[in-house]
């Protein structure tokens, strides 16, 4: 069976695809719900051919809705998601929501994730080895170090249950390189800065090796791409690869802008792990959702994208 990308027509960006008995359930960012309703739910047998099933969330407070992720545990489906104007004087703000089914509909728990801080995105549960769950997210950083750069980094931090994290975050990834700017001389904070960023986590296990797969750049332009770093431990101490001047996945002229915002699924083969991401269509209409296969070399990642011709799904 063959796919071209993109493999669904209307706006769906950071697509986080979660494969439950069978099928995959596809929860996306996109503009104009009605009445309110958040995060459009997709379903496929397949990963290719997708139909609508309607909306994750259909009442919650705030504004500005993004980036749903999916957990599943004891019986029951967690939404993560971030949204504006939560909380007084703050920003984007984390916050889960709970349904007994993938297709929702969710009921937000009421509580703020990380209430501490002034602006949360991007939030990435990820279940361990050893049964314990984490939660990834991005946050900002104000000020420079040696190896960092003023901006929009990634921590992690362990979850006492699905509700409630452990409040002591350890870093994952701050944007070191230049290809992560966002902004020149950006105004935030009441300063000034040279912004850049690192948002959008996706762990995946490999080789008894952590990999937090991120993007980096401003997202909508055609710098931003996917990169990742590494551990051993999901609070241990991550590190780049040695080439990490360039994304895995960037932008190619007149046919796919500024890929990212990933999440990774099992194909149908059971034993190919493939990368669904967004890009932006040539015209800068929408940001779309991708597939690409993700293929090893040794402890090296490599995506075999971003493609716009047909290929075979494994």
């Amino acid at each position: 069976m063959d796919y071209i990308n993109p493999i669904y027509p209307s706006y769906f960006a950071d697509p986080f695809v979660l494969r439950h008995d069978g099928t995959y359930y596809a929860y996306g960012t996109a503009p104009g719900s009605p009445h309110g309703a958040q995060f459009p739910i997709l379903t496929s047998p397949d990963l290719v051919h997708w139909t609508q099933a309607g909306f994750a969330l259909l009442e919650a407070p705030g504004i500005e809705f993004w980036a749903p992720e999916v957990a599943y545990a004891d019986g029951q489906f967690y939404l993560y998601y971030s949204a504006r104007g939560v909380t007084a004087d703050r920003d984007h703000q984390l916050r889960v929501a709970v349904s007994s089914s993938p297709l929702g509909a969710f009921r937000d728990a009421g509580r703020v994730l990380v209430a501490e801080q002034p602006f949360s995105i991007d939030p990435h549960p990820y279940r361990h080895t050893d049964g314990q769950w984490y939660l990834y997210y991005s946050r900002d950083f104000l000020t420079p170090e040696e190896l960092y750069r003023v901006g929009t980094g990634i921590v992690v931090d362990r979850m006492k249950d699905m509700l409630t994290l452990e409040g002591t975050p350890r870093l994952v990834a701050r944007p070191f390189a230049d290809w992560h700017l966002f902004k020149e001389q950006r105004a935030m904070y009441g300063g000034i800065y040279d912004w850049h960023t690192i948002e959008g986590a996706s762990v995946l296990l490999h080789n008894d090796k952590i990999y937090c797969f991120y993007s980096g750049g401003a997202w909508e332009k055609e710098n931003y791409g996917i990169s990742y770093v590494v551990s051993d431990h999901p609070l241990n101490a991550y590190h780049p690869p040695s080439d990490s001047s360039a994304p895995l996945m960037k932008t190619v002229p007149g046919q796919v802008i500024g890929p990212g915002h990933n999440s990774f699924v099992l194909a149908p083969d059971n034993q190919t792990m493939m990368c669904v991401y967004h890009g932006w269509d040539v015209d800068r209409l929408s940001r779309l959702m991708r597939i690409d296969p993700l293929i090893w070399d040794g402890d090296i990642p490599r995506i075999q994208g971003p493609t716009w011709t047909p290929q075979r799904i494994p």
